[in-house]
């Protein structure tokens, strides 16, 4: 009889390679770079692959670019870091590249005034469930929206030293990226719940983003007794 799994069972991803959409953007990039760092194959992935080999040749490492049709198609998971704007054209226009495969969505749907972030209403209820309605073939999870995209980038940042919540609803899927957040040095990956609830993980950015901005920070969560 085997033994029970438990919360800390993960699985060894270390093999895993990885595409992200929209890596030509600061947190796209950012997670290229760390998970570059941590051995994995990366391609980042832009409209104009040129812009995407462009921002692959500035990090070096292992990373490859390309147009975002291949960054979907050839890695083993693919994250989501487009701009909210053109958050549901991108994916309807990859629904077959990504079927099949682990999706992690980290897009913040935020608008800005002269007050500061705030979060917006999605219709499906979060992005990460826009993309599970958008993708049904696909596994979709949330995470990745805390990570700061400046600590990312930082050379002289050698560990992030933050939780990533990662929610959705296929076990298998959650923990790959559970274990994937740690591959990070200084990172967890810790399980937040059912892809329903997103949206207030989405919307907390905001707050975040005014924590940042009262206090000079790149602040980030710690879940305690965990």
């Amino acid at each position: 009889m085997s033994e029970q799994k438990t919360p800390y069972d993960l699985p060894d991803v270390s093999g895993l390679s990885l595409g992200i959409l929209g890596g030509t953007g600061d947190q796209g990039k950012g997670l290229a770079r760390r998970f570059a760092m941590a051995g994995h194959q990366v391609i980042i992935g832009s409209r104009n692959a040129e812009r995407a080999r462009q921002a692959a040749e500035e990090l070096g490492l292992s990373v490859r670019g390309a147009e975002n049709a291949v960054a979907a198609a050839e890695p083993d998971v693919v994250i989501v870091a487009v701009p909210w704007e053109g958050h549901r054209a991108t994916l309807e226009s990859l629904r077959a590249e990504l079927a099949g495969k682990i999706v992690v969505d980290c897009v913040n749907p935020l608008g800005f005034d002269k007050r500061g972030a705030f979060a917006l209403q999605v219709e499906e209820g979060s992005a990460a469930e826009q993309a599970a309605a958008v993708l049904p073939d696909s596994r979709v999870v949330a995470a990745f929206h805390h990570v700061s995209a400046k600590l990312l980038l930082d050379p002289e940042v050698a560990e992030m030293e933050l939780d990533v919540l990662v929610l959705g609803d296929d076990r298998e899927a959650t923990d790959t990226v559970q274990a994937l957040a740690g591959r990070i040095g200084g990172m967890r990956g810790i399980y937040g719940g059912r892809l329903r609830n997103a949206r207030q993980v989405e919307a907390f950015t905001a707050n975040l983003i005014s924590i940042n901005r009262r206090y000079k920070a790149h602040a980030g969560l710690r879940v305690t007794d965990v």
